[in-house]
């Protein structure tokens, strides 16, 4: 009868939902497949995703979202409104308030814009809350003490890195640098390296299966087929984890220099905390092989990989609806 409330985690790579006594019941791809002529969205989500970079002259598989804020704002109106309807929470009588996280270092601007798609989609309140909050909540970390959390959260736009203590957010760095930049380092270090042209899914496979950050820590290798830049032609080559360590190393030392940014900027007695408790990495980009062993180097604190940490967000939104009401005082 009445609707019930959501929370969203609208990734630049994927979208997250939780409904509030349901749990997570949606997780799909940020891409929307349309028709160029007509303006048609023709599939959204994981059927979109299949389209992308196969897809005939007229159909084109856009993501709506780019480093974690709305490149197109009608698309991704058109996007949540149909996981919106997909996953049926209106009510009869009511609309579903909505909780949706965004990067810490959005403009206002940006703010207004994710506010306003999640309206339009069928929101009768809309919260924003900001990603790493809401991540180290979902991730079990107790930020409502005074005490020092820090967490990093790695999604496939951004990087949102954040000390927190009493339910805020202390010191914080959001970079555009995640999960997303990382497949197309790969796609052009093959691309010079080899002459070989890739698709954006076959580089995320390969850094799903084969890369790793930290020197020595895996050691595979994968067959990957693309087309040869000299003679046009397919070609098929094999590539293996300690090239792509040394293709990756740029970036990812970007992302070390972010947290140290961030520690460096921490109150000592938090910075006591997060010796004794360590630091905890969560999104999709947590899961990046040897991370977790190069960050606890680099930063002299232990790190740990949260339990699923791509559901670390969404889970977080279904921890902060149930305290909707105390959030409902600071976002009106």
């Amino acid at each position: 009868m009445f609707a019930r409330d959501i929370g969203i985690d609208l990734g630049t790579a994927n979208v997250l939902i939780h409904v509030k006594g349901k749990g997570i019941v949606l997780d799909e791809p940020s891409v929307v497949a349309m028709d160029k002529n007509t303006g048609k969205v023709l599939e959204v989500g994981q059927a979109a995703r299949r389209m992308v970079g196969r897809t005939p002259g007229n159909i084109e598989a856009i993501r709506p979202l780019k480093d974690g804020v709305i490149a197109d704002f009608d698309v991704t109106e058109a996007m949540l409104r149909y996981f919106i309807g997909k996953i049926n929470v209106k009510g009869m009588f009511s609309k579903p308030r909505i909780l949706v996280c965004c990067p810490t270092n959005i403009t206002k601007v940006e703010q207004k814009a994710i506010k306003e798609a999640a309206e339009k989609s069928g929101g009768k309140k809309v919260y924003l809350e900001e990603e790493p909050k809401v991540a180290a909540v979902g991730a079990g970390m107790d930020i409502f003490q005074p005490s020092g959390n820090m967490v990093i959260d790695i999604g496939g736009g951004t990087t949102d890195i954040a000390v927190l203590s009493m339910g805020d957010i202390v010191t914080s760095e959001s970079i555009k640098l995640a999960g997303d930049k990382l497949d197309q380092e790969i796609l052009q270090y093959i691309k010079r390296k080899y002459k070989l042209l890739i698709g954006d899914r076959t580089a995320e496979d390969i850094k799903i299966n084969v890369a790793t950050v930290f020197p020595g820590s895996r050691n595979e290798t994968i067959d990957i087929r693309g087309r040869d830049l000299v003679s046009g032609l397919p070609r098929t080559i094999t590539i293996g984890s300690e090239e792509i360590e040394g293709a990756l190393r740029e970036s990812v030392s970007l992302v070390v220099q972010a947290a140290k940014q961030v520690l460096e900027n921490t109150p000592p007695e938090l910075s006591a905390d997060i010796i004794d408790r360590g630091v905890i990495l969560t999104g999709g980009g947590a899961l990046l092989d040897g991370l977790d062993q190069l960050m606890a180097e680099e930063l002299k604190v232990p790190v740990f990989i949260a339990e699923e940490p791509m559901h670390c967000v969404a889970k977080g939104t279904g921890i902060m609806l149930e305290n909707i009401d105390k959030i409902a005082k600071v976002g009106s």
